[in-house]
């Protein structure tokens, strides 16, 4: 089969397309003979030497995939060969052929292209797990996301908006917090221009917000805790502003604030697997519903993975980037 394969990982790394034999399914797993496959920031880190990937995982990147069930273990599942799905695994999704844990696979939702269902199972297992289970949004709570035009803001501002939740985003552009608004963002603050802390604390009569998500990290974390409210959460899943940061310890004990952390890849197939539940049951029957879509920046063929990473790296995008295999 045609993959993509890391040469010189590390800051020289760049990717190249080889053969590689197709994968075998073990116990538990299907086969997927791959149609698309969604773009992510770890993906990135991996080719450029920041990101360890879990022992046993292919070496070959790629979290997301949709395409065909051709072969493996359907036993015990709604699935059978022939079925068209899209899926979580942990690496290997750049290329034809790939495996996948049959409970981390979910049938793309009705009205959906497979390029298009390539970009929900690494965002919307990730939104899932961090804003409604460690963040615990719930009721008539509001969400800050951080970050809003990337594939996790773009995820997690329409699965919020859709749940009836009150939904600030930020974006560096103008442009970009517009299109923020119209997924569900009641209002989009630009960064470059605007104190995001002030307007949400303005905004909100001076109560904070009670759960933010976040990838920026320390650039942004003591206006975080500024703009939390009581008993609010900061949940981080990225520090691409920086790593190390100083906050008021004070604000955290007096007003009870949870500040918590968390990685999707190394957990384990049971952890994801009641993400994909609950994704099944609450969000999908929203994207057949029309309230939630796929957002996709720009389709590469799967040769071209290489200009994919570059325009990630860029930050330019609004949205998903994905590779068309099929």
């Amino acid at each position: 089969m045609k993959a993509i394969e890391i040469i010189n990982q590390g800051s020289a790394g760049f990717l190249q397309l080889t053969e590689r034999p197709i994968p075998v399914a073990k116990e538990g797993e299907v086969l997927i003979r791959v149609h698309a496959a969604g773009i992510n920031r770890p993906d990135v880190l991996q080719r450029i030497g920041r990101y360890v990937v879990p022992k046993g995982v292919p070496d070959i990147p790629g979290l997301e995939i949709a395409g065909e069930i051709v072969g493996g273990d359907v036993s015990g599942s709604d699935f059978k060969i022939g079925d068209m799905v899209c899926a979580l695994v942990q690496g290997g999704g750049y290329a034809e052929y790939c495996t996948a844990c049959t409970k981390l696979c979910l049938p793309i939702p009705e009205g959906m292209t497979p390029v298009e269902a390539a970009s929900l199972p690494e965002t919307y297992f990730t939104v899932w797990s961090n804003v409604f289970d460690f963040g615990r949004l719930k009721g008539k709570e509001n969400l800050l996301v951080q970050a809003g035009a990337s594939g996790i803001g773009v995820a997690a501002i329409q699965m919020a908006s859709a749940m009836g939740h009150r939904v600030f985003a930020t974006a560096l552009t103008e442009d970009n917090c517009r299109a923020c608004e119209k997924l569900g963002a009641e209002r989009c603050i630009n960064s470059t221009t605007e104190n995001f802390a002030e307007y949400i604390k303005e905004a909100t009569g001076g109560k904070g917000v009670d759960v933010i998500l976040d990838i920026i990290g320390a650039a942004v974390l003591d206006k975080e805790i500024d703009c939390l409210a009581d008993e609010g959460r900061l949940v981080l899943i990225a520090y691409l502003g920086g790593r190390q940061g100083t906050v008021d310890l004070a604000q955290i004990v007096h007003r009870q604030l949870t500040v918590t952390g968390s990685t999707l890849r190394p957990r384990s197939n049971e952890f994801k697997a009641e993400i994909a539940r609950n994704l099944k049951e609450h969000i999908w029957p929203l994207i057949g519903a029309g309230k939630i879509k796929s957002v996709i920046y720009r389709v590469f063929p799967l040769a071209e993975a290489m200009q994919a990473q570059k325009l990630m790296q860029s930050n330019t995008h609004f949205g998903k980037i994905v590779l068309q295999v099929i």
